[in-house]
């Protein structure tokens, strides 16, 4: 079919819908926050409900046309970018919250709800969506699943498969399954929202999803700490660990921390610089609780893992010790980054990370480097930044050489190239550092299953030949 052709069948298949085909929104609709690959979609669909992407689905496999789903388009690894004449699958109108049981302490969604829009409708119940991260407020709740995201509570809270009670998918068959049936236990044979939930719509596309609420937090107080030494990260996890649940453990370099308050109005937590931050939250629920974190932080002290520290008194001070943490990403933004998701076990985050700092320093002694991350669950953000006089592609090319060097020091820890951004087509050459010949073998076979005719993404995670 010619394009032309495509697109006048698409409009006659969604009569209610939207689709789309001019320059500027096949290159709006066609990407992700990623630079390095051009979109290049024939169309953009907004379909309105399950039945609309199953009739898609069936038009793809009929005329073999591909598709490529678009949530919030936060991703960064070009698993939503269309490259090759494809048709985006937009699920921004399909942004309803069709059910909420408080009993059962569940809402049932369509893919398009923002993040944000969840984590409000669940204050509004008096309950709570955990799962945060940066994009909460332009993510959506599809992209989310699909590549299984994680974000700031994770030590606390997990990731986002662990709040997923059921999933409506339409597979690159074009078949509607329901897949547990929002069941707390349902033990009959292999579960297989967990293929979906992380397979970047490769299998096919997450249109309907019932997510489990919680209690909401209480008293949510934070503590950020000026570190001696970056193996310190560990000594005072561990320390804290032992007597208070903490709902996250973040770290940034003193370097990051720099860049957030040349961009905004964000001052320093203390007059003491040091290398390296840890933030710390958990619920002070009783005085006894605020008075062991007190004893723990003098604890830290006199072990020379801290050099100084402070506490919020209240929410909004709770809130502007986070901004040192959660505006790193924005405040490198001009910068042009080259990000890395990486992770290891947690016990092996120090050790990991100094040996990937000592590589790019060394190779690249103009490059400056930026770390932050995730480290109570050993999820860590290495970013580079491009020196003003180097082009783009010039800067990009260089990172291709970094990548390699990096991603053997995962190799030779067992850790993931990808720890939560997924794999994409920025990361999907290097998945045989994480992942072996056999396991790829068995997730082709996967795809095969459920894609036959391979028009569910293509060419994202690996390729079928």
């Amino acid at each position: 079919m010619t394009p032309e052709q495509i697109v006048t069948e698409l409009k006659a298949l969604l009569d209610d819908g939207k689709v789309l085909d001019d320059p500027e929104n096949l290159d709006h609709y066609g990407r992700d926050w990623t630079k390095m690959h051009a979109p290049k979609p024939v169309a953009v669909v907004f379909p309105r409900s399950t039945e609309q992407v199953q009739a898609l689905v069936r038009f793809a496999n009929e005329h073999r046309v591909a598709l490529v789903p678009s949530g919030g388009r936060t991703g960064l690894s070009a698993g939503a970018v269309a490259t090759n004449g494809e048709v985006v699958v937009a699920f921004d109108y399909m942004n309803q919250v069709l059910d909420f049981s408080p009993s059962d302490r569940t809402v049932h969604c369509q893919a398009g709800v923002i993040t944000e829009q969840l984590q409000q409708f669940a204050e509004d119940n008096d309950l709570h969506y955990p799962v945060d991260f940066a994009s909460a407020g332009s993510s959506q709740l599809g992209g989310n699943l699909s590549t299984n995201a994680g974000g700031i509570k994770v030590i606390r809270y997990g990731m986002s498969r662990d709040w997923v009670a059921g999933l409506t998918v339409v597979t690159g068959k074009g078949d509607v399954l329901h897949l547990n049936r929002d069941l707390e236990k349902n033990n009959t044979g292999y579960d297989l929202r967990h293929l979906f939930i992380g397979a970047e719509g490769t299998l096919g596309f997450i249109t309907e999803a019932t997510m489990k609420l919680t209690r909401q937090p209480d008293h949510l107080t934070v503590l950020v700490l000026g570190l001696n030494d970056l193996t310190n990260t560990m000594d005072v996890l561990q320390t804290f660990q032992k007597q208070i649940d903490l709902t996250a453990y973040e770290f940034f370099s003193h370097e990051a921390m720099q860049h957030v308050q040349t961009h905004g109005s964000v001052q320093a937590p203390f007059e003491t610089e040091a290398p390296y931050y840890a933030l710390l939250e958990f619920e002070a629920v009783s005085d006894q609780v605020m008075d062991d974190a007190m004893t723990l932080f003098e604890q830290c002290m006199e072990n020379g893992w801290v050099m100084d520290g402070v506490i919020s008194q209240s929410e909004t001070q709770a809130h502007n010790l986070w901004q040192l943490r959660e505006r790193i990403s924005e405040s490198i933004a001009p910068r042009t980054p080259y990000k890395n998701d990486i992770s290891v076990i947690v016990s092996k985050v120090p050790e990991f990370l100094r040996e990937i700092d000592d590589v790019v320093t060394h190779h690249y002694p103009d490059f400056e480097i930026i770390w932050f991350g995730h480290i109570g669950d050993g999820n860590l953000h290495l970013n580079i930044l491009k020196p003003e006089d180097m082009s783009k592609d010039d800067f990009f090319g260089k990172c291709q050489q970094v990548n390699k060097w990096v991603f053997e020091i995962v190799e030779r820890y067992g850790g993931s190239v990808s720890a939560e951004h997924g794999v994409g087509l920025i990361k999907k050459d290097y998945l045989t550092y994480t992942r072996s010949p056999e396991e790829i073998a068995y997730l082709r076979g996967i795809k095969q299953v459920f894609d036959p005719n391979g028009i569910m993404n293509p060419g994202k995670v690996f390729d079928l030949d």
